[in-house]
């Protein structure tokens, strides 16, 4: 090999080291430091939309409203009136019907059927003679009662207590409070006779449950 053969191979080899060199460091550049790396993009749960309109789960129904009481009857005592509506007295007590001959359901109270207790009120007696709710106290655990509604239908009570309260001592939440069930009461006067007053001294309570 001549002189000038060996200085040109020489050369070349040292620019292939160079250049094997320089690849080498990119390389190393390139993989060998984390810190260089491009960080990986995120990765975001997506929650894909709905294909059909969103229905909300049903809900029970609401039970249709009771029909208003109309008429009354109570056959083990002879009872059969039609029912007026009562509200409250200027005094702040429940009005009573302006004759004995009917009896009276107190708006304020839940409608015979619906739950809770539905009042009505009657007339035990007048200097005329008896009243709608002469016999009432005669009732006992089980006879029937019937309300007959505005809407035709008919709701049927049992008699499960009659009660004698003074006057004085008249359980009010315990004859008007809530009840879990449909309840009826039945209130009249009663007891011992005030003369002095023309009022009785107590009241007669006849408690029913619905068992139509």
């Amino acid at each position: 090999m001549t002189l000038a053969a060996r200085w040109w191979a020489a050369i070349t080899c040292a620019g292939l080291a160079a250049l094997i060199a320089g690849t080498c460091g990119l390389l190393l550049t390139r993989h060998g430091t984390a810190g260089l790396r491009p960080a990986p993009a995120t990765r975001v749960a997506a929650f894909p939309a709905p294909t059909a309109p969103i229905v909300a789960a049903p809900q029970p129904a609401e039970p249709p409203p009771v029909a208003m009481p109309a008429a009354l009857t109570i056959p083990e005592i002879g009872v059969r009136t039609r029912l007026i509506s009562l509200g409250l007295a200027a005094q702040g007590t429940v009005q009573v019907p302006s004759t004995t001959s009917v009896a009276g359901w107190y708006t304020r109270s839940p409608r015979p059927g619906a739950v809770g207790p539905a009042i009505i009120l009657g007339h035990v007696d007048s200097y005329q003679g008896p009243g709608v709710f002469f016999r009432l106290v005669e009732l006992r655990s089980g006879d029937p009662i019937y309300v007959r509604r505005a809407d035709g239908s008919t709701v049927e009570f049992r008699v499960t207590a009659v009660q004698s309260y003074l006057k004085d001592h008249f359980p009010t939440r315990a004859i008007y409070g809530p009840t879990p069930d449909a309840e009826l009461r039945l209130i009249t006067c009663g007891g011992a006779f005030d003369s002095a007053t023309g009022h009785y001294l107590s009241n007669i309570v006849v408690y029913a449950t619905e068992t139509s």
